[in-house]
């Protein structure tokens, strides 16, 4: 009887006009935006929207109480509410029966089979409980903030002790949180990816060509290159297996990687690649390309795959490890690294290749994808390289932080959808898709050629924090190919809906998100490198060859494989 007591009197302290700004918020939660879901990321997400709506409605009355503006009647009060409150309640049964004809919409464009049902009555559970947890975090802050309040009120005047409470409330929520749970957290994953890179996979031995990185010949140990750098190193394609699609005499590539475990600093990691890179000779192939890993130190194979099967096997790639965590989480926790080892390791690259005579040198590229696309774009300064400027660059997946691309996709040509924009002329930078640039192939290049290949449903690239208060430039027609007409822009439930989309952007079929496919790096390279040899024919037979053996591999990659960190 007493439990039935405090839980009535619980329902009976909750703000009508949260509520119904909660309702709202919900049904809004419910519509798609660029990844489809799931019911329990679809239950959270709907249960924390219908949160921030009601702490909305809370914070409105509050405002009114504390501005003493005239009150109503309790009587016109209650009736106004139980009208808005049905009207709310209509509003999210009606979202509720939509939500699965809206998971359809994204499933549809993405080329996946739809669902039956959106597991309403799942949502609904996930969302209430969601809810409840984030409510009683505001009732226990709001506690604090009267309790800190009330020990000043003898001191300063009430409304400035008020304010003072508050303030020091949420001080402690935030030490909490990012100095204790935050922390404990960080050391508990980073231990826990420091033991996967460390764990040896029994299908990939260590090579014994003289050749090969992490050969008993090589500078860099076997064991030290981490599971990411073991897998770059041994999935590469073999001379044999590239003459065997292109009919012609190949070489093999050259892969070079160091890991975390290589050497104790960035500078002496770096050092070690370049001398790695110089014992298998890279420096006298056609084409060479500096890789910023994403997080974990993963290498998209799409990409490279792609490059030395173009150019026959006459590639040099090299590429060093920064941190154990995945994108998101190395973005987080250890933001300066990245940069850092991007930098550190372009300048050693860099420096000894403008050593050499330029008829004599390959061709300098640089490569990465999601996170690594951020730091590759931060490696090579302009004024630094202008005087002996690289060849290019393809960056896929670029987070919405990227600094060039933030930069040219604001400036893009008028008329242009942000999503895909043209650049100028497009003599030095391009986008891509699924269906290629919006330049015409044969439009000519400047000295040096930067593609970028995303795709609009990618909300790594497209998040922002201004989807709060503001309707994104991508969301304008024409929309991109692989986005949900039903798309609409809400205040703050955009915001939050794309940022779960970021969490969820390597959950798709290839070639859409934040997953992106062989075929499409292969015209993004044939752009850069600048491949003439290649007929029209022969290039679909390529794409159609690396399209097969990546979707047959990938359920055994990134797509079961957390560790296979796409970005992020």
């Amino acid at each position: 009887m007493n439990l039935a007591r405090l839980v009535r009197r619980q329902l009976l302290s909750l703000s009508g006009v949260g509520l119904m700004l909660g309702a709202l918020f919900f049904a809004a939660a419910l519509t798609p935006t660029l990844i489809p879901r799931s019911y329990l990321t679809q239950g959270a997400l709907a249960g924390a929207c219908f949160a921030i709506g009601y702490l909305a409605g809370v914070l409105w009355r509050s405002l009114w109480h504390y501005l003493e503006l005239p009150e109503p009647s309790a009587r016109a009060r209650s009736s106004a509410n139980a009208l808005a409150a049905a009207g709310c309640l209509l509003v999210a049964i009606i979202c509720l029966r939509q939500a699965a004809e809206w998971q359809n919409s994204i499933r549809t464009v993405m080329k996946m089979q739809p669902v039956d049902t959106a597991h309403p009555l799942k949502v609904c559970a996930i969302a209430l409980a969601t809810f409840v947890v984030l409510l009683m975090l505001g009732r226990l802050f709001v506690l604090l903030a009267r309790f800190l309040a009330a020990r000043k009120r003898r001191f300063i005047p009430q409304r400035i002790a008020n304010v003072v409470g508050v303030l020091v409330a949420g001080l402690l929520f935030w030490a909490i949180a990012s100095n204790v749970l935050v922390r404990m957290a960080f050391n508990a994953l980073d231990s826990s990816f420091r033991e996967l890179d460390a764990v040896f996979e029994p299908e990939r031995p260590q090579p014994t060509a003289p050749g090969k990185t992490g050969s008993p010949a090589s500078l860099v140990k076997w064991n030290e290159l981490g599971r990411t750098g073991r897998r770059f190193i041994a999935s590469g394609p073999t001379a044999a297996e590239i003459s065997a699609i292109t009919g012609q005499a190949a070489q093999e590539p050259v892969r070079v990687y160091v890991g975390l475990g290589g050497a104790g600093t960035a500078q002496a990691r770096a050092r070690l690649a370049l001398d790695e890179l110089k014992r298998q000779h890279g420096f006298e192939r056609k084409v060479l390309i500096v890789i910023t890993p994403t997080g974990t130190g993963w290498i998209d194979p799409s990409a490279m795959d792609s490059v030395e099967y173009l150019h026959h096997g006459d590639v040099a790639s090299v590429a060093m490890q920064y941190s154990y965590l995945n994108s998101p989480l190395s973005l987080l926790f250890q933001p300066e690294y990245g940069a850092e080892a991007a930098r550190t390791l372009f300048a050693e690259i860099y420096g000894y290749w403008t050593t050499l005579p330029k008829d004599g040198r390959p061709k300098l590229y640089l490569h990465g994808l999601s996170l690594g696309a951020m730091n590759s774009e931060k490696s090579a300064e302009l004024f630094e390289t202008i005087g002996d400027p690289i060849a290019g660059a393809v960056w896929s997946g670029p987070p919405f932080e990227s600094r060039i691309w933030r930069w040219v996709t604001a400036n893009r040509n008028p008329g242009t959808p942000a999503w895909l924009p043209e650049f100028r002329d497009g003599r030095f930078v391009r986008f891509m898709n699924q269906n290629g640039p919006t330049v015409p192939a044969d439009a000519p290049w400047g000295p040096m050629r930067i593609v970028y290949l995303q795709h609009a449903s990618d909300a790594i690239t497209f998040f922002s924090y201004r989807d709060a208060y503001q309707r994104p430039a991508w969301m304008e027609a024409p929309r991109g190919p692989d986005v949900s007409p039903e798309l609409r822009w809400y205040p703050i439930v955009t915001m939050l809906q794309l940022a779960l989309d970021m969490g969820m952007a390597n959950g798709t079929p290839m070639g859409f998100g934040h997953v992106y496919a062989p075929e499409h790096y292969v015209d993004a390279w044939v752009a850069v490198t600048d491949v003439r040899d290649w007929s029209t024919e022969a290039l679909a037979r390529l794409k159609e060859y690396l399209a097969a053996k990546a979707r047959k591999t990938s359920s055994g990659s990134a797509g079961d494989d957390p560790y296979a960190d796409r970005g992020g």
